[in-house]
């Protein structure tokens, strides 16, 4: 099966929200007592899914949902985390080959001022928000079954009906353990990232594929090459490309193609290390060296002035 569908969640995948997030909680938790007194308690609500952990610390229902539409409401006025490096560069990359979605626990109107300001929020085809739903086990199987879902952005305003929303499979992309396990509930692949409130090892324990150390290595994964090199791939300034593959040639014309010998490889090797050694820091200058160490220099540079010469003439 192939992917059509890559699901982000936003707070700790996408977006730097630890710190941010707890802030915010701290003043719901002082209001209702709940018992959550330290970032690690915060966090640990993410082990399941964060309301119904939510509802399990509140006790009483009716707190629980008073405290639950004071959290909510305090992040649609004040939350503004700012993204993970790199991931913008990411989605982008993605958003010409998959439909892209969010699927948070935040509210609508703090993931939209987020992805706005951080000029991907066209990238995206769909945002789940915890104003619509607060099972993303239950959304994502809902993602599963309806193949419109799969229609493409590629950062722009309308819907793309073409083969990159083709596929079976949708791939969550998470930071916490709660996520790993509901979307493994519902049947969906799920790729967890080492930057956000869970460790590797606790990700992979609840059921993740694979956890990326660095965002960059969500593309090596995720794209149908492994990699999308090509400036052409990705969407730039609100336009996406695809044509051909995301395969590019070499930075060095001709290379994979040539026959070279092994003479003419070990000329190059031989002059480039001889260089470096003059240049190195405390060697003597150019100008003090001693009249065996210039002529040799000389030779060098013809032996690579040859050796470059065969190269061009193979390409």
């Amino acid at each position: 099966m192939s992917t059509r569908i890559v699901v982000f969640d936003m707070d700790g995948t996408l977006v730097q929200a630890r710190g941010a997030a707890w802030e915010i909680f701290q003043e719901t938790a002082r209001k209702f007592d709940l018992p959550v007194r330290s970032a690690q308690e915060f966090f640990d609500l993410f082990n399941d899914n964060f309301f119904e952990s939510l509802d399990r610390v509140a006790g009483d229902p009716a707190r629980a949902e008073t405290a639950r539409q004071h959290f909510v409401t305090a992040l649609q006025e004040r939350y503004t985390p700012t993204l993970v490096p790199g991931m913008a560069d990411v989605v982008k990359k993605l958003a010409p080959h998959y439909a892209l979605a969010v699927m948070s626990s935040n509210a609508m109107t703090a993931i939209r001022r987020t992805l706005e300001e951080a000029g991907i929020a066209r990238c995206f085809a769909h945002v789940f928000s915890a104003d619509i739903a607060s099972s993303k086990t239950n959304k994502l199987r809902e993602v599963l079954a309806d193949p419109l879902y799969g229609n493409v952005r590629r950062c722009s305003p309308e819907y793309v009906e073409d083969e990159p929303g083709s596929g079976d499979e949708v791939v969550l992309v998470t930071d916490t353990v709660g996520d790993v396990r509901e979307g493994v509930a519902a049947g969906v692949r799920v790729v967890g990232v080492s930057w956000g409130m869970h460790s590797e090892e606790a990700l992979v324990m609840a059921g993740a594929e694979f956890v990326a150390c660095w965002p960059q290595e969500l593309v090596t994964r995720l794209l149908p090459d492994g990699s999308c090199r090509a400036g052409a791939c990705t969407c730039e300034s609100g336009s996406c490309q695809t044509t051909g593959t995301c395969s590019v040639s070499p930075t060095v014309v001709g290379l994979d193609r040539l026959d070279l010998t092994r003479t003419t490889l070990d000329a190059v090797q031989r002059a480039s290390a001889n260089r470096l050694a003059v240049r190195r820091p405390g060697a003597p200058s150019p100008a003090s060296a001693s009249a065996a160490a210039v002529t040799k220099s000389s030779h060098d540079d013809s032996e690579l002035t040859a050796a470059l010469a065969r190269i061009s003439t193979h390409a």
